[in-house]
C-alpha cells in the first residue's frame, strides 16, 4: 500500500539524510517519493531482484539477511528509523530486506533518487555519512559475534538497540522495544536462544535492565551496561 509523502509530519525528518536539504529541495524530493507500509514479515527487497528502488525507514524495523545453502537464515544487520536501504548504483539486490515489525517507508525510484543526489550535493554528503555510520555498526556487530563472553554480546546488543532508539547522539534511550525475537537475536549474535534468555535474566537479576512488556527493555543502570559491552 502506498500514498503520497508528507514530509512536514515525518517523525524522522530531522534525522534522516533528507534533513540536510533546504526546504525547496525537500519539497522536490517529496514530489518524487511515496509512502509505503510493510506488514511484519513482508519483504521489501529479495536477493537477486532488480534493485530499482531505495527507501528511508520512517517507523518500525527491518532486517538485512542472507540464507545459506541449507536454508539457514543469517541476520546481517538491522535498519532503524531514519535508516536508508537500497544499494545505490547496484543493479541487483544482494540480500533480503524484510520487515521485522509493521513498518513505514519513504520509497523512491532509484533513478529518481540518483538524479536528486546529483542535483543536491548536501544529500550525497549525508548519505555518505550514513553509510560510514552503518559500516561502523556492521563492524561492531562482527566484533560482538567474535566475543567469547555471552553476557558481553547480549549487553552490547541491548546497548546498540538503546542507542538506535534514542533521539540524542550522546545518551541511549531509557526504554525501547526489541525489534527481533530471541531466536533472531541469537542468530544475530552467533549463540543460542537459551543463552540469550539466560543472559537477559542475569542482567535483570543484577539490576542492569528490566523487562517492560512483551518486548520492552528498560535500562536501569546504563553505565554498568556500557561496562559489560566494552
Amino acid at each position: 500500500m502506498t500514498s503520497r509523502l508528507q514530509c512536514s509530519t515525518c517523525p524522522v525528518r530531522e534525522r534522516a539524510a533528507c534533513a540536510s536539504l533546504r526546504p525547496e529541495e525537500r519539497d522536490e524530493l517529496e514530489r518524487i517519493g511515496r509512502r509505503r507500509t510493510l506488514k511484519k514479515g513482508e519483504t521489501l527487497f529479495a536477493a537477486g531482484d532488480d534493485q530499482d528502488l531505495c527507501a528511508t525507514l520512517v517507523s518500525g524495523a527491518l532486517k538485512i539477511a542472507s540464507h545459506g545453502e541449507d536454508g539457514t537464515e543469517r541476520v546481517l544487520s538491522l535498519i532503524h528509523p531514519a535508516g536508508f536501504v537500497g544499494e545505490m548504483f547496484a543493479p541487483v539486490a544482494r540480500h533480503d530486506v524484510v520487515a521485522l515489525t509493521d513498518s513505514q517507508l519513504c520509497l523512491f525510484e532509484r533513478k529518481d533518487y540518483e538524479r536528486a543526489i546529483d542535483r543536491f550535493p548536501a544529500l550525497a554528503k549525508a548519505l555518505l555519512r550514513r553509510s560510514a555510520e552503518e559500516l561502523f555498526e556492521a563492524r561492531s556487530l562482527v566484533e560482538l559475534q567474535a566475543r567469547r563472553d555471552a553476557k558481553g554480546r547480549v549487553a552490547g546488543f541491548l546497548l546498540a538497540m538503546a542507542r538506535a532508539a534514542s533521539h540524542s547522539p550522546c545518551h541511549p534511550a531509557d526504554r525501547f522495544d526489541l525489534p527481533i525475537s530471541r531466536g533472531e537475536m541469537a542468530a544475530l549474535l552467533g549463540t543460542t536462544i537459551e543463552t540469550v534468555s539466560r543472559q537477559v535474566t542475569a542482567l535483570e537479576r543484577d539490576g542492569i535492565v528490566a523487562r517492560d512488556g512483551p518486548r520492552g527493555i528498560r535500562l536501569r543502570d546504563p553505565v554498568r551496561l556500557e561496562q559489560l559491552a566494552a
